[in-house]
């Protein structure tokens, strides 16, 4: 895989994962009892991200991958959970709700080489 996409099945796979992840957090904010405005509106907040394309490719995909990698929303989710912060667990849901929506739609992670240029093939 000399051009670092992923490809068929395997895209696929991820792209079920992603609507996964959308829906089972979509499911998880319902229970909080949180406003659906406040989900809709932290729902674009990861695409901020993309600021930093305004300087170069290479830190505009630091920026955009740190807001588009699973990890930083699951800690916090966690951290949130245990400590009873219904805020926090639906800034993070919907954070995660982002991410799974974007891999579900075919959005992936950047390379530094272009805007398009991601690990689930090339967006231009």
């Amino acid at each position: 895989m000399p051009d670092g996409f992923v490809k068929t099945w395997p895209k696929m796979l991820l792209q079920v994962e992603g609507a996964c992840i959308f829906g089972a957090t979509i499911w998880a904010y319902s229970r909080l009892g949180r406003s659906w405005w406040t989900f809709a509106g932290l729902l674009v907040v990861p695409d901020l991200g993309m600021a930093g394309y305004l300087t170069n490719t290479s830190l505009g995909a630091v920026l955009y991958n740190s807001m588009h990698t699973e990890t930083p929303p699951i800690l916090l989710l966690c951290t949130a959970l245990a400590r009873d912060n219904k805020t926090a667990a639906g800034l993070a849901l919907s954070w995660l709700a982002h991410i799974g929506m974007d891999r579900m739609l075919g959005f992936g992670l950047k390379y530094g080489t272009s805007f398009g240029h991601t690990h689930l093939g090339n967006l231009n």
